[in-house]
């Protein structure tokens, strides 16, 4: 399976950037697509999901600021995020909603927020 992140970069707090990830998964609108981030140190969490149908949910820290969004003619997931901070410097991955540690991750795509 292909889960191609992009879009990452250095960018000063306050800032935007624009994730996207790219995926080879067959039937891929009947999945739970989701962003999740791994900060050093830090287990990785879920940020953002959005069921097959669109629906979007966050977690709190990011509310008001992400917004995910979904192509599923293209197979692609993306992360558009406003007002970035220092504390959301990690690393992003896709992957589908309750992927687990085991699964395929892919590399993921940096995104580092200076103060």
């Amino acid at each position: 399976v292909q889960l191609q992140a992009s879009g990452g970069g250095l960018v000063q707090a306050g800032g935007s950037l624009r994730l996207s990830c790219a995926t080879s998964i067959i039937d891929f609108d009947i999945f739970g697509m989701a962003w999740y981030r791994q900060a050093p140190g830090k287990q990785r969490e879920l940020v953002a999901g959005v069921t097959g149908g669109g629906r979007a949910n966050y977690v709190d820290s990011v509310k008001g600021r992400f917004t995910i969004s979904r192509d599923n003619a293209k197979r692609t997931v993306n992360l558009q995020m406003n007002s970035l901070k220092p504390e959301d410097t990690a690393t992003y991955y896709c992957n589908i909603i309750h992927a687990r540690a085991t699964d395929y991750w892919g590399q993921g795509t940096q995104v580092t927020v200076s103060s």
